[in-house]
């Protein structure tokens, strides 16, 4: 005889039943508390004292800023993870310099606007083999950023919001994917140049295994929406093939090293048809007990109507670190230099000494020296002196066309990271 009248047999299958639905949701919950709970905290204080004398102000510019950076990166569950980094960069002093947004056009520019922002917020996912796909704003750093970079030499870095694959299936292999959205540039959110939005795509393929030197092709199509700081016009593709190594005959003494690296720049999308350039770069060193000394050739063509142009690149790391050349151009340039590094009692040391020149018609437009000193100490704090030096060729073809390139500029850093 059945004693559970149906009243209560229906009230039981309905609490079963509840508990079915609500119990995995509880496990989840669980799961998704766990995964936060076993992330990992990372952050960065970074202050920097940076002097620009540049002969076209009245005014010296001395920018004093701390850039403050806060992530948190949570554990897997499921094979998903999140990651967010806020941001922050501060004037600590008196704001002596032109940030672009504050109006104190009396002195030179430094790049470093004050404000607070989300810089970093994905997802990331890693249930295929060999695979990680991120989606949401991230940094995308690429060989060695001269196409696409973080410019994390700027207090406010430059990220993307992106969807991205990166897959390392290929012994050696990477294969590097991503659909750009829009781009968060150094300018800030207070700037109309501070975001550009696009329908862009970004292939990477790179293959360590080969002997001589890790080789990577890649092609960069960049489809920049209408109405903004970047026109529609400026729309362009890029596909290129480098190659990066060095050889030690017998596997020890004197280290050769060398790069090779050509791309080919045309019209994408609704691209004007000016769009049309090559890039070229070629270095031979040698590593002789840690010195080592580079010889460089670089070019970004110019016609006088275009210059190869590289938006999305860490422009401060190419061209010399006086900034003088972040915009290709219409007569492009060519970049002679060399370079020279060796740690002395810990310090990391560098100088470098460039001859600019143009493309088209080949006049000169001036040379700069560059030199740095860094310590580290341990894996936390780094303290760096920086300088540059640019010197502008005044000849009839450089201030008619491009006068800025004339005109001397002198720039100091001194900086303290911490890491933690």
């Amino acid at each position: 005889m059945n004693i559970i009248s149906k009243p209560r047999r229906l009230a039981v299958t309905t609490a079963v039943l509840w508990l079915g639905m609500v119990c995995p949701g509880l496990a989840m919950a669980e799961g998704i508390v766990e995964a936060i709970k076993a992330g990992k905290a990372s952050g960065q204080l970074r202050y920097r004292l940076e002097q620009v004398d540049d002969v076209t102000k009245a005014e010296t510019a001395t920018a004093s800023t701390l850039r403050t950076q806060l992530g948190y990166l949570t554990g897997d569950y499921k094979a998903l993870s999140a990651f967010v980094q806020f941001e922050d960069v501060r004037v600590v002093g008196d704001e002596r310099y032109n940030s672009g947004v504050n109006g104190l056009t009396q002195y030179p520019t430094v790049s470093d606007p004050r404000g607070t922002e989300a810089n970093q917020g994905y997802l990331s996912y890693k249930g295929l083999t060999n695979t990680v796909i991120k989606y949401g704003r991230q940094t995308i750093a690429l060989d060695n950023q001269r196409f696409v970079g973080s410019v994390d030499w700027r207090q406010n870095q430059q990220t993307f919001d992106a969807l991205s694959l990166s897959n390392t299936s290929l012994p050696d292999g990477t294969v590097f994917y991503a659909h750009v959205d829009s781009v968060n540039r150094v300018f800030g959110a207070a700037s109309s140049q501070g975001k550009v939005n696009m329908s862009s795509d970004l292939l990477n393929l790179s293959y360590k295994g080969f002997k001589p030197g890790t080789i990577s092709a890649y092609g960069y199509l960049l489809d920049y929406n209408a109405g903004q700081a970047f026109a529609v016009t400026a729309s362009n593709q890029t596909v290129g093939l480098r190659l990066d190594g060095g050889y030690q005959p017998g596997g020890q003494g004197t280290k050769w090293l060398y790069t090779a690296e050509y791309a080919s720049q045309g019209s994408y999308a609704d691209g004007a048809s000016t769009v049309d350039g090559s890039y070229n770069y070629l270095m031979l060193g040698a590593d002789v007990s840690g010195l080592q000394i580079k010889l460089h050739y670089e070019l970004l063509s110019g016609d006088g109507t275009y210059g190869f142009a590289t938006p999305l690149a860490t422009l401060h790391a190419f061209n010399g670190w006086a900034d003088k050349f972040l915009t290709t151009p219409q007569d492009g340039i060519q970049d002679m230099f060399m370079t020279f590094g060796m740690p002395v009692a810990g310090v990391n040391l560098m100088a470098a000494y460039h001859q600019y020149s143009a493309d088209h018609l080949g006049y000169d437009y001036g040379t700069e020296l560059n030199l740095s000193a860094a310590k580290k100490f341990g894996n936390t704090v780094t303290l760096l002196a920086k300088y540059a030096a640019y010197s502008g060729d005044a000849n009839s073809n450089n201030v008619a066309r491009n006068l800025a390139k004339s005109q001397d500029l002198d720039k100091l850093w001194l900086q303290a990271d911490l890491q933690f």
